[in-house]
């Protein structure tokens, strides 16, 4: 499977690149750094009681995720990233010390975007598209193979959608009508 995701990421490479792209994906990807957009996106919607419910689905989901990314899938897979096989690679961000498996900036990316599928607002749209340049990003950037952002990209929406759950299921009915 290596060999097939590497000649995609050298396709990317060979075909997709360019100066332009080189300056604004290392910006795209360094929002998703620790989830530090989602994080503040999460805080500012906390704040405001109109939007608390769904800051606070963000909020949960990006734990979730976080918990199963890092501290359960990663370490158990152990899988080395792209540019540790292919070396030759210029890389155009410092190098992450984690495994590859699954994409944590994906995964964290559309575990909040998932979290504001269901408002009614349509402020899920470009969220949406955010976490799918971030994931796009790491591709560009051959920090993850294909799989790794798919998965991230997987793992973030259940993420999403049993943080929604969750609260549908209890937080819904402790909260005050006003904030949900």
């Amino acid at each position: 499977m290596n060999e097939a995701e590497i000649k995609i990421l050298d396709f990317i490479r060979k075909h997709m690149t360019n100066e332009t792209g080189d300056a604004v994906m290392p910006l795209i990807s360094s929002l998703g750094d620790a989830g530090i957009v989602w994080i503040i996106l999460a805080l500012t919607m906390i704040i405001i009681p109109k939007t608390r419910r769904y800051g606070l689905i963000i909020a949960v989901s990006l734990i979730i995720e976080s918990l199963l990314c890092n501290l359960l899938l990663k370490p158990v897979t152990a899988r080395i990233r792209p540019y540790d096989v292919n070396p030759l690679v210029d890389i155009l961000v410092k190098k992450p010390n984690d495994y590859s498996f699954p994409s944590g900036h994906t995964g964290a990316s559309f575990a909040a975007a998932s979290s504001l599928w269901g408002w009614k607002k349509r402020f899920w749209i470009p969220v949406t598209v955010l976490a799918s340049l971030i994931g796009f990003s790491r591709l560009y950037l051959y920090m993850h193979y294909p799989t790794d952002v798919l998965s991230g990209a997987v793992l973030g929406i259940l993420s999403g959608v049993l943080s929604v759950l969750i609260f549908r299921k209890t937080v819904d009915k402790m909260m005050p009508a006003g904030e949900k």
